[in-house]
Formats: C-alpha cells, structure tokens, sequence
C-alpha cells in the first residue's frame, strides 16, 4: 500500500532537485557585458575640476608622513576589504576623508553587485594610489615629469583605481572574466556615480587607472 505514496515522494524529490540543479547552473550563464559609452569623452574632468572640489572638500595638505600622522585622525584608514583591495602604496598614505572613503566603498560595492547581475565571477576592484604628501608628490615627479606638482591627491580627497588589475573574490571559481570586460562594468558603476555629481572622474590611460576625486 506504501509503495505507490513511495514513488511519487522520490519523483516530486528528483523534480526539486532537477530545478535548484538547473538554477545553480544558469548562475554561470554569463550575460553580455558592453559599455555603451567613451572612456576618454565620458571621464574626461580636468584636473582644475578635480582641484576646486578637492580644497573644498578635503583637509590642508601635509608636507611629510609625520604630519600626515595628525591629519589623519580627520580622516578614515582604508583598508583591503570584501570590496576592495589596497595595493602596496609606495607614493601615498592609506587615508580618505570620510565622503571619499564612503564613495570607495560604494563603487566596490557596486561594481560586485554589477558582476552578480551580469551571472558573472565577481572580483575586487585595486585602489592604486591614495592621499600624497607634498613630498610624495615631489618624489613622484622625479619619476613621472607628466604628474602635477598641485595635485588633488594631497588634500584626502582622491583615489585611483586600477582598470587593468582585479582581484577575484573566489579563486575556486573557474569562470574567468578579462579585464576589458571588467573594465566596462567599472565603467558602467563610475559613470552612475558621476552623474549624481557625486565625483569628478578622468581616464587616465598611461597610468592604467580611473582618478577620482569626490565633489559636495
């Protein structure tokens, strides 16, 4: 009397399984990513734009890292974390005043959920160079003539993010993404965030990075 009840519980149990299965799968269906858009025309603020927001915004500029040790109780520490990674800073000072670290944040934040949207591997973005001392600056002139000695770097406003570099959240995940394709999600999210005038944002293609500085 149980066997026919028997059957029907395995075949509704292989239907469940077949379905999750099914969606488990679908996750790696990775969907177009195409960025309708110019880098060069579309994060094109001059460093001027980047300049006026950043004394407006940001602290006074140190000259050295032992000043820079008392500014920074202004502001906030930034850190490697599940949105971002921090490369190892060799011209700057891991430090944003509160309104650019939570635009960090938010980019890093948004640009995983893009992935997750797209079925793709989601990935960290790298933040190459942050607040530069004035003899950071001086320092990195030596090496790059094309650097600007008043540079919005100095005033804990500014941020460079990597478009060539990505660190993968998971590296158990066999599905690779290049970073072109990358590139244009960080695109996608940068552009929002430009448009709510929440940053100014140049295309730096020597460098291999977007330059943000946040705006009020």
């Amino acid at each position: 009397m149980l066997r026919y009840p028997s059957i029907l519980y395995f075949v509704v149990v292989l239907i469940i399984f077949t379905v999750f299965a099914s969606c488990r799968e679908k996750r790696g269906e990775l969907k177009k990513i195409w960025y309708n858009g110019s880098y060069n025309r579309d994060f094109n603020d001059f460093n001027e734009l980047h300049l006026a927001a950043a004394k407006k915004v940001g602290i006074k500029p140190v000259a050295s890292r032992e000043e820079a040790e008392h500014s920074s109780k202004k502001m906030e520490e930034i850190k490697t974390n599940p949105y971002y990674e921090v490369e190892k800073l060799t011209h700057s000072i891991p430090y944003l005043v509160p309104e650019a670290a939570s635009l960090l944040n938010d980019i890093g934040k948004n640009f995983q959920d893009s992935l997750y949207n797209l079925n793709a591997s989601l990935y960290k973005i790298k933040v190459t160079s942050v607040t530069r001392t004035s003899q950071d600056v001086q320092k990195l002139r030596k090496r790059n003539i094309n650097s600007s000695e008043n540079s919005a770097h100095l005033y804990g406003t500014t941020f460079d993010i990597s478009w060539v570099r990505y660190t993968k959240v998971d590296e158990k995940d066999t599905l690779n993404i290049d970073s072109d394709r990358l590139k244009m999600v960080l695109a996608a999210v940068l552009r929002d965030q430009k448009r709510a005038e929440r940053c100014y944002i140049k295309h730096e293609r020597k460098q291999g990075c977007f330059h943000i500085t946040v705006r009020k």
